[in-house]
């Protein structure tokens, strides 16, 4: 495979192509993505970031953006919670949650893995989103759940 180097990194040539072409267009630019439909950041980071023809939308607990506390009703409330919160960060970025290509999922305990993954069905389908979860310490806010996520912009929305 012929690779090429930019910014110190050896990138395969097509991978150099399209990361030459989205900097051409103005997607190498970052722009931040925000909504008062999901919660407000409570530190130095932002809802979202559009580069580079894609979405990243920071970690999102189960706070309802109204009230700014965690709803009740545990980890199956938590979990449509935070994807309501993701799918309001995408939408202000001109995508949805259709276009997720990642997810990253943080548990406070792996033992409501399933009841987790029974919410998150239903906020996605085929071909899924590749994902991976893992259980932590703890969550802002004593929350169970926190999920991120990476998504493509379509061609032709206010962002992309």
């Amino acid at each position: 495979m012929k690779t090429r180097s930019i910014l110190g990194l050896a990138l395969p040539a097509a991978a150099l192509s399209l990361f030459v072409a989205a900097a051409s267009q103005g997607q190498g630019v970052k722009k931040e993505i925000l909504t008062d439909k999901a919660p407000k950041a409570i530190g130095p980071y932002s809802q979202g970031i559009a580069a580079g023809g894609f979405v990243f939308c920071s970690g999102q607990l189960g706070t309802d953006p109204a009230t700014g506390k965690l709803v009740e009703g545990g980890i199956e409330a938590e979990t449509r919670q935070v994807l309501k919160n993701l799918a309001a960060v995408l939408e202000a970025a001109g995508t949805s949650l259709d276009d997720v290509v990642k997810c990253t999922v943080y548990l406070a305990d792996m033992a409501e893995f399933g009841a987790m993954n029974k919410v998150y069905a239903e906020f996605f389908k085929a071909p899924f989103p590749a994902r991976a979860t893992t259980q932590v310490a703890g969550l802002a806010m004593k929350a169970k759940v926190e999920i991120d996520a990476v998504a493509v912009v379509r061609r032709g929305s206010p962002r992309g």
